[in-house]
């Protein structure tokens, strides 16, 4: 007669105890600790960074820092003359709007944030966003 072998219920893991490879919550709030740490980091790194925006081919330069704040534009003699002095403006706004943009893409991927306009709340991962901010 052979002998039966010891079956195990799903979603256990071998051994047979349940929760066993699960983080305890220590860990998972040292990983949070960390994770919290990490993105600091990352934030002054980001905050130290400048990114430049230019339009009108190269005629406006805007520089933002990764804190959104406008660092400096600088305009081309030759775009101070046109008769038409809204132009000037629109191309500082599109100078400034590259480089806003660079460096929200920057702290997007620097920070692994790329959700793909996935909302963590809709994941029941509660208030995520603001661990993150």
């Amino acid at each position: 007669m052979a002998k039966k072998g010891h079956h195990r219920a799903p979603g256990f893991p071998p051994g047979g105890r349940a929760g066993a490879g699960i983080p305890s919550p220590q860990q998972l709030a040292r990983q949070v600790a960390g994770m919290r740490a990490k993105i600091d980091e990352q934030r002054a790194a980001l905050a130290e960074a400048t990114f430049t925006g230019t339009a009108g081919g190269g005629m406006v330069t805007a520089v933002v820092r990764g804190t959104g704040e406008l660092e400096s534009v600088h305009l081309d003699p030759s775009v101070l003359d046109p008769p038409d002095p809204e132009m000037v403006g629109d191309l500082v706004v599109a100078a400034v709007n590259v480089a806003l943009r660079q460096a929200q893409e920057a702290a997007t991927s620097s920070m692994g944030l790329d959700l793909g306009g996935l909302d963590p709340g809709a994941l029941g991962l509660g208030d995520l966003g603001e661990l993150l901010r």
